[in-house]
């Protein structure tokens, strides 16, 4: 299946939360000097007009990124500050026509000496992707199952890696694909840090993911969670969560820091979680 298009979804609430979290990591990363793989398992297009009639339609951005650009990277917690300054980059001032998704950020930050590899399945959005980097020196752009273009490049090469791991989970099987392509990449490479997304539509399909983590073996996993509904039976998404082994010793802090802003400037009203799922 392939009918999932982040288009009618980009800038959402989950979205601030993944996107935050991974410009903060890669920016821990990258203050050391040597060269990072940054990998992305589901790209998606890379950058999402929301103008076009998809993102109108749902208005999903509108409770999410447009309610804390007016705030200013300036005003934000240190978490959201790199992904807000990024996404006023793509903008106008004052205007919010454009959301950067995971490449186009990684790309804004991405060093001479950086390798990047994004995977997208989705014919149309892998040309967008690959219109996007312009076949940019250092980057890898594949029509490809990104569990399985995970794998094959575990353990990279200098064996410095983050890799974003984020399907749709428009298929039921990828909670179970996901733990085990990170379970596996971890095998091969136990020091690469790793950032997985997970939605919450139903609670108890995100419970078993996240206790499916917990028995894995890994260890140092922190957990973040962003609540914008009280957990509900039924269909649609009520909150999203990230899982990152091996996060920037300044993470914990970060979020206890931002979540109790998130929830205030985004009207939240479901549970947060920013909690260690996994000690060291």
């Amino acid at each position: 299946m392939l009918s999932y298009r982040h288009d009618f979804h980009a800038g959402n609430a989950a979205d601030v939360l993944k996107h935050a979290v991974f410009v903060f990591t890669l920016g821990h990363l990258q203050r050391k000097a040597g060269p990072l793989l940054v990998l992305d398992s589901h790209a998606g297009a890379g950058l999402y007009d929301l103008t076009s009639a998809a993102a109108v339609k749902t208005g999903e951005f509108r409770n999410g990124i447009g309610r804390l650009l007016p705030a200013g990277s300036e005003n934000a917690p240190e978490l959201l500050a790199g992904l807000l300054a990024l996404v006023q980059e793509r903008n106008p001032p004052g205007k919010l026509a454009v959301y950067p998704g995971s490449p186009a950020l990684v790309l804004a930050m991405k060093r001479p000496h950086d390798r990047l590899a994004f995977f997208e399945l989705h014919p149309a959005d892998h040309r967008r992707l690959v219109g996007l980097t312009g076949h940019a020196k250092g980057v890898v752009v594949e029509r490809a199952d990104g569990f399985k273009g995970l794998l094959a490049r575990m353990p990279p090469t200098g064996r410095r890696g983050l890799a974003l791991i984020d399907p749709s989970y428009e298929i039921k099987s990828d909670y179970d694909k996901v733990v085990a392509a990170l379970a596996k990449s971890w095998r091969r490479f136990a020091t690469g840090v790793y950032i997985l997304w997970y939605p919450v539509i139903e609670r108890a399909s995100a419970a078993a993911l996240t206790a499916a983590v917990a028995e894995s073996g890994i260890r140092k996993v922190f957990r973040i969670e962003l609540g914008m509904a009280p957990d509900a039976p039924g269909y649609g998404m009520t909150a999203s969560g990230v899982l990152v082994v091996n996060p920037p010793f300044t993470l914990p802090a970060a979020a206890a820091e931002a979540l109790p802003w998130l929830v205030d400037r985004l009207d939240a009203r479901g549970p947060t979680v920013a909690e260690w799922l996994v000690p060291e």
